[in-house]
Formats: structure tokens, C-alpha cells, sequence
């Protein structure tokens, strides 16, 4: 299926358009896909470094606390014991990782979906190329004066003029198609992709 989409210049205003043989209907959003994908993102920036003292861990308790019998306590063996005061934590969070498996197949359709559904809701903006001064305040005006805040600023290579343009704005940030994220994606309302960039991502989902 091709979808046609439209193509802006570098004052974001419409200068032609772009077929892309992608089925971006409403029956090619995978809300489930994008979901588990959002997850496995943001469970694998999880640090998992939260660690406890096991009985064995705990320095000190090399002498009986007291003797074996006759005080009418239970026995003892070591002060480090989980049940004596200052003892060891019994199965306590240790060191792990959060990280989740996210397959290519998987990856592809959390793309291709929501890509899809930034073009539904009128939020996919293609711009023919970016032509950056640097300055945040000159990003910030041609942003907002076509509504176009809050946006994830995607180009085909790293462009430090972009970056540094958009890297002080509040309401966007900027990253090179290479290391485009779903969650990102997903969590600024506009997707403002540079032509080049988008060719090279339909490139991998067709």
C-alpha cells in the first residue's frame, strides 16, 4: 500500500510530497507492539544496582552471642543472623538487570506503527532538509510559529548545528535517525523527520 505524505521546506511550509510504499492506515497501528517496546525502553535505562547485606555479607558476628542453653532464649550461633538486630536482610533485592528482549520483527512494527499514527493524528512533519544557525531562540520561532511544539527533531546525520538549536529547548529534543526511539517518539506529540531521515527509516520497514 502507498501512502502519500506531504514534504515542507525549511520555513516548514509545504513544497511538495513524498510516496511511501508503507501502509500507514489505522489498521496498521500496533498499540500493543509500541506498548511492550515502550516498556522493554524504559526498563532497560533501569540502573538494577539496589543491593542488600546477606547474613554472609555483614562483617562481625564471629563469636556466639551467647552460650547454648540455660537463658531460655532460642539458640543463637552468630550475631549476623537476620534475626538479631544489625544481622543480614534475607532475600533482599541484589544487583540485576531490568533489561528486555525486543526482537527486530517487533521493532519494525513499533516503528512502522508509530509512524502511522503520528500521520493520523496530522503530527508526521517532513522536511525537505534543516538549515540551522545553531541558535535556540531561531529554532524556537520557526517551531512554534507552525505549531509544530512539542517535536522530535530527527535528521539523516548528525547535525551539531540542529542539535545545539534544539538541545536548550524545553519542549523538544533532537537525535539522528540512527538512534531514533520509539518511546521518544511516542512521547512528544510531533515528529518533525527530515526527508532523508525518513527515506532511511522506511528503508528498513519495506
Amino acid at each position: 500500500m502507498t501512502t502519500e505524505l506531504n514534504v515542507l521546506n525549511t520555513k516548514f511550509e509545504k513544497s511538495g510530497s513524498l510516496k511511501a510504499n508503507v501502509d500507514f492506515s489505522v489498521e496498521a497501528i500496533n498499540g500493543t507492539v509500541v506498548h511492550q517496546v515502550v516498556k522493554a525502553t524504559l526498563a532497560g535505562r533501569r540502573q538494577g544496582t539496589a543491593a542488600t547485606k546477606t547474613k554472609a555479607l555483614v562483617s562481625g558476628g564471629g563469636k556466639k552471642p551467647f552460650k547454648q542453653k540455660g537463658t531460655g532464649n532460642a539458640r543463637q550461633g552468630s550475631t549476623r543472623s537476620p534475626l538479631m538486630p544489625g544481622g543480614g536482610t534475607v532475600f533482599g533485592p541484589q544487583p540485576r538487570s531490568y533489561e528486555q528482549k525486543v526482537n527486530k520483527k517487533m521493532m519494525l512494527v513499533a516503528i512502522s506503527s508509530v509512524l502511522a499514527d503520528k500521520h493520523q493524528a496530522g503530527k508526521l512533519h517532513i522536511v525537505e532538509k534543516f538549515e540551522s544557525t545553531g541558535k535556540t531562540k531561531d529554532m524556537f520561532k520557526a517551531l512554534s510559529s507552525r505549531n509544530l511544539l512539542p517535536a522530535l527533531v530527527i535528521t539523516a546525520e548528525v547535525n551539531e548545528q540542529v542539535s545545539r538549536a534544539v538541545s536548550n529547548l524545553e519542549k523538544a529534543k533532537y537525535a539522528p535517525v540512527d538512534g531514533f526511539s520509539v518511546y521518544e517518539a511516542v512521547k512528544f506529540e510531533n515528529l518533525v523527520i527530515e526527508k532523508a531521515a525518513f527515506e532511511k527509516l522506511i528503508g528498513r520497514l519495506v
